[in-house]
């Protein structure tokens, strides 16, 4: 057949067109931070003043933004106003050090700084080497007295009421760069990863098509409550916030994480929709006051590293709906989610929830393998362990800058997420390890998370992390720290889940040689920048 001329318009996949159906469908609709709620049209005004007041600073298309501030809906509003100017949003890390902030400000070019009154103190450290800034912008949050310094532009609020709340948004291509953030690894600075508007759009659609369309164990619907408890400097807070925009859902923001301001959030709001990566979950389910809650209207997406299985349960006690999703920093994030299939629906409780702890299957349009050390596919089973390579229309391009890198993470053509895992025989996804993490002992594998999942089931452990230590005889051995959960401080002993993990072994669920003989109970686990176990550190810090 003959291809018909393109005579209408060149429709281009960019962010403002995310703003439109909420707008027609209810524009009535609530957000809210803190005691302030506004509506999905007041939102879409104060798009339109940041851009004026955006671009009265000087920012023009190309030109960096940075944000430092808590999830709140100003974070929101920019997600929105920085790309649809044709302006690159740069989402700071809160959690990395002052020189780590200050070369992810300079390597990104930031023209312009919006940061949160409490990060002044790091802004003060590190100003007078800010190589591109421009002008700054200060965040007072209702803080009473004058906490503007002399040398910013003037209070985030104060200036945006100022600004004109008509803005014509340029004409756009969906391939302009929208937003960038850095990702951290194990060694060398932070490495820039970018995102545009096309990307973006595919993965909210995307999203959005796998979590409306497929409910058990959950969903994400319009009739949702919705509150993101994952950073929004982190992956466009996993890219939910766009989705819950075009779905015109209400949504609840909580600024800076505090259990019970988040426990109260969930129940005055009737939150039904959040992710979080596990140490959020548990320090929930843990906080004072938490058992008098209900929560059983929550779903909750988990992801940034494994659910276990100890957890999982916990949460399914107090009535709480998990699953597994995965993703990376690079892949914009989500690849896969752990829904049921139809014919699960009738197994029993136990080997359902099952299904809910394994990473799950991709989402439309994610082309993901399994390979092994030669790039050659492996068919499905428990014993074809290899890394995950993927390909989807919104993984980035590569590393900011550096070419090298980039081609490292591309090679032959799929990028390489440094994941280990196999593919089960209903076709979803199982993750055992990070490549850098997986544990070799005699010419075996060990699976880090595994040991994890069945030390979590003890109802003693609050949270656990398993790692390699060096060992003469095997090479590696594994070890594992432990943190008691509160009605339990002082009286869980090492040999008492050796005895526990036994049971594992009688099952056949793990080889008794893969059992840590190394078990220490400690006061607190060390994290990352977003939540997730620090075994890096842990490494180091625990002698051979």
């Amino acid at each position: 057949m003959t291809a018909f001329p393109n005579v209408g318009h060149d429709d281009q996949l960019t962010i403002g067109r995310l703003l439109d159906r909420p707008l027609r469908w209810n524009p009535r609709q609530t957000i809210v931070y803190r005691d302030l709620e506004y509506t999905y049209a007041d939102m879409a005004r104060r798009v339109r003043r940041l851009a004026n007041l955006l671009a009265g600073l000087g920012v023009k298309p190309g030109d960096a933004v940075g944000f430092m501030d808590w999830d709140s809906h100003r974070y929101l509003e920019a997600y929105f106003a920085v790309p649809m100017m044709g302006a690159v949003l740069h989402t700071v890390n809160l959690r990395l050090s002052p020189q780590q902030i200050l070369f992810t400000v300079n390597h990104a070019e930031d023209r312009v700084l919006v940061v949160h009154r409490d990060f002044l103190p790091v802004l003060e450290r590190i100003r007078g080497s800010l190589e591109t800034v421009r002008k700054i912008v200060v965040i007072s949050d209702g803080a009473a007295g004058d906490v503007i310094p002399a040398w910013a532009e003037g209070e985030y609020e104060r200036l945006l009421e100022a600004a004109a709340e008509r803005f014509e948004f340029p004409e756009l291509d969906e391939d302009t760069v929208a937003t960038t953030f850095y990702t951290t690894g194990t060694t060398g600075d932070p490495k820039g990863v970018f995102f545009t508007h096309r990307q973006i759009v595919l993965h909210t659609m995307s999203g959005i098509a796998t979590l409306a369309g497929f409910g058990d164990p959950i969903s994400f619907r319009s009739d949702d409550v919705y509150m993101p408890i994952t950073p929004m400097f982190h992956v466009h807070a996993w890219g939910v916030p766009y989705m819950a925009t075009v779905l015109g859902t209400k949504q609840v923001y909580p600024g800076r994480y505090e259990p019970a301001v988040l426990l109260d959030l969930l129940v005055k709001h009737r939150v039904s929709f959040s992710h979080c990566v596990p140490t959020i979950l548990q320090m929930l389910l843990g906080a004072p006051g938490s058992e008098g809650k209900d929560l059983s209207r929550w779903k909750v997406l988990i992801g940034g590293s494994a659910l276990p299985s100890g957890l999982a349960q916990a949460a399914r006690a107090r009535g709480i709906r998990v699953t597994t999703g995965y993703g990376m920093s690079e892949t914009c994030p989500i690849l896969t989610i752990a829904h049921l299939k139809d014919h699960m629906k009738e197994w029993p409780e136990g080997q359902r929830a099952e299904v809910t702890v394994r990473t799950g299957i991709p989402l439309p349009l994610v082309e993901l393998r399994i390979v092994d050390l030669n790039g050659v596919e492996l068919p499905p089973g428990r014993k074809n362990v290899g890394e995950v390579v993927v390909r989807a229309p919104w993984l980035t391009g590569g590393y900011a800058k550096l070419p090298d890198r980039s081609r490292e993470l591309w090679r032959g053509g799929w990028l390489h997420t440094g994941d280990i895992a196999y593919q089960d025989e209903e076709g979803y996804i199982v993750i055992t390890d990070r490549l850098k993490d997986v544990i070799k002992s005699g010419g075996e594998w060990i699976s880090s998370l595994d040991l994890e999942s069945l030390i979590s089931q003890h109802e003693a452990v609050a949270e656990v992390a398993v790692f390699a230590v060096p060992d003469t005889r095997w090479g590696e051995r594994p070890a594992a720290v432990v943190v008691e959960r509160e009605p339990f401080k002082g009286k869980l002993t090492p040999e008492a889940l050796r005895q526990f993990l036994q049971r594992f072994v009688d099952a056949g669920r793990v080889e008794r040689w893969a059992i840590p003989e190394r078990i220490t109970i400690v006061d607190a686990i060390p994290k990352t920048s977003v939540g997730k176990l620090d075994k890096k550190r842990l490494r180091g810090e625990v002698p051979a």
